[in-house]
């Protein structure tokens, strides 16, 4: 079997000026994950560590770019889900660590449960030896900015997007993981869909793996990660699937986002309703990635190194 990653950067409005910051940001994350899988890595590390890659670079709204909630304040979602076994660990809520889908991994692996929340999520990291940081190390002047903007304005709590990686590793075994900020202004102690099992994500060996982004509600109001691998499990491609649970999802609650999927075969796919949704994906030792519609650069990996 022939490894494949793909992972995202969100679905939204990406900023001009920002485009090319974003389209190298999902190239690194890509090769972090391929770079595991070819070495003979299992799926479940690799989507992990394009994740980490992610969650540290402060242009994406997860880890060290999170956005705030509505008292100025960072709160944090992630989860991973291993299609081998369909074991799965989620954290929500939580505050004060650089990796939360490193955490998510630790609920997966060293609990019976497979949702930790907020003070429960930081008891847990404490006892695993992640260490805290002070939040403010978490916060950009980007997304201090935006918060303020908002508050100004007392405009409604927007999305900004998320990260997440799929991938199939030589064995075989899908593997998916996805985490975010939230969305900015949020009240304190809400939820989204990423931390959510078959909404901010699902990974079935049977079938797929799937990691969305985009408006958080209408995601879990259609479960959009499980709902497009029932669909690819009625026959459909990876693309047909994936137009069809972002159709359903604007059709049945008006809303927007992105998904990227891969099959248990290989096949995989980078789709969005939004402006943009940056992503990249590696297979065959081929590096793609884009941000606009129809965008598809390919270069060897190996003009990458």
């Amino acid at each position: 079997m022939k490894p494949v990653v793909v992972v995202h950067g969100g679905a939204g409005t990406i900023v001009q000026e920002y485009a090319e910051e974003n389209r190298s940001g999902v190239k690194r994350a890509a090769l972090r994950g391929y770079d595991i899988l070819r070495q003979g890595g299992d799926a479940v590390t690799a989507v992990e560590e394009a994740v980490v890659v992610l969650e540290d670079n402060p242009l994406y709204n997860a880890g060290h770019g999170s956005v705030l909630n509505e008292e100025g304040e960072v709160e944090m979602d992630a989860i991973i889900m291993d299609g081998k076994d369909l074991s799965s660990g989620a954290v929500s809520a939580v505050r004060c660590i650089s990796n939360p889908i490193k955490l998510a991994r630790l609920v997966m692996e060293k609990t019976d449960h497979v949702l930790l929340t907020c003070k429960g999520a930081s008891l847990f990291a404490k006892s695993q030896g992640i260490p805290e940081i002070p939040g403010e190390n978490l916060i950009t002047e980007r997304s201090r900015e935006r918060w303020k903007k908002n508050l100004k304005l007392a405009s409604k709590p927007k999305g900004t997007g998320t990260v997440g990686a799929v991938a199939v590793d030589s064995q075989g075994n899908v593997a998916c993981a996805t985490s975010t900020g939230g969305i900015t202004n949020k009240m304190v102690g809400r939820v989204g869909d990423t931390p959510c099992i078959g909404s901010g994500g699902y990974a079935d060996n049977n079938v797929g793996a799937v990691s969305t982004t985009g408006d958080g509600e209408s995601i879990m109001k259609v479960t959009l990660a499980r709902l497009i691998l029932h669909y690819m499990e009625q026959g459909m491609s990876v693309e047909e699937a994936s137009d069809a649970g972002l159709n359903c999802m604007k059709t049945r609650v008006d809303g927007t986002g992105g998904v990227i999927v891969v099959n248990s075969v290989g096949e995989w796919t980078a789709k969005f309703s939004t402006n943009q949704m940056s992503w990249a994906a590696i297979k065959d030792n081929n590096l793609q990635c884009g941000i606009y519609l129809g965008e598809n650069d390919i270069i060897p990996v190996s003009e990458t190194l």
